[in-house]
């Protein structure tokens, strides 16, 4: 992941050899090389996301392909990302804020017994009710019919068996390492909280949209409230992008890989711009 960007661009190359310095660890290595069991560590997977999206931003920039750009939101820790890119901190500041919530929340992870599952083809209203039944929790809201759940692990099998036997289109578990959104985060929200207290937020100069309403957001204070309660709160993710295209977006490009978020906008709106940029042959086309 990132490796055609640095190979390709001496910016690319600084910005992995700073990420690496600032870390203290090979984050390059881990994300040109693998392991995959080592790169999808919360820990690791985090600010490995964070600087890739970091680094395309900057070589389309570099480009000059961003001066029409009024917007940036970003799901889950791309939030973070979306704030760098709209000014609200430098790029080390965001480093190492990513790097701790990364932190935190891998020590939940470790610390819990949690698990999630995806409901597609059902109501935010049903897949609720199933959560309420089940002592679980909502944990992204990415495109119509596409609900992520998330709780204690044997809750959230109990909720994707009783799903499956009434007839639930499809109830599917996850392989993550924990209850990500969920109250199982809670002890990473409260040291998150505390992390964040002195770290100076600019306001953004772009408009941004919480995970945590789906609206826009700008006073600084807010954000910081806005990321401390995304750790356990429910993203919503749809609600994000029609915000953005209600708001005048006329096109939509994702920095990351995977075009996992470009799949999602085309289940919410087949007619929307879509565009995906993940390696150096992305940027060229």
């Amino acid at each position: 992941m990132g490796q055609s960007l640095a190979e390709a661009n001496t910016a690319a190359r600084e910005l992995y050899a700073q990420a690496d310095a600032v870390l203290g660890w090979g984050l390059s290595t881990f994300s040109f090389n693998g392991p995959d069991e080592e790169l999808t560590k919360t820990s690791i997977c985090q600010p490995a996301l964070f600087v890739h999206g970091m680094a395309l931003h900057g070589l389309l920039r570099e480009q000059g392909k961003l001066d029409g750009v009024s917007a940036a939101l970003g799901l889950s820790l791309g939030e973070l990302t979306a704030y760098c890119a709209a000014g609200v901190f430098d790029f080390e500041t965001g480093l190492k804020i990513v790097a701790e919530r990364g932190r935190l929340m891998q020590e939940a992870c470790d610390q819990t017994t949690g698990g999630m599952a995806a409901v597609i083809g059902e109501s935010r209203k049903d897949v609720a009710k199933l959560c309420e039944e089940f002592g679980i929790e909502t944990a992204n809201f990415n495109a119509p019919g596409q609900i992520i759940i998330s709780g204690e692990q044997s809750q959230v099998t109990a909720a994707v068996a009783a799903g499956q036997a009434r007839g639930m289109k499809r109830v599917i578990t996850l392989n993550v390492a924990g209850a990500y959104h969920s109250r199982l985060m809670q002890p990473a929200k409260d040291a998150f909280a505390a992390y964040l207290a002195e770290i100076p937020f600019s306001a953004p100069q772009l408009t941004v949209y919480t995970n945590t309403t789906g609206a826009a957001i700008a006073n600084p204070a807010a954000i910081k409230a806005a990321l401390v309660n995304q750790v356990v709160s429910s993203v919503r993710w749809e609600d994000c992008t029609r915000a953005a295209v209600n708001d005048g977006a006329t096109e939509l490009w994702e920095l990351g890989p995977g075009k996992v978020l470009a799949g999602m906008a085309k289940r919410t709106d087949r007619s929307w711009v879509v565009r995906s940029y993940a390696e150096m042959s992305d940027l060229a086309a």
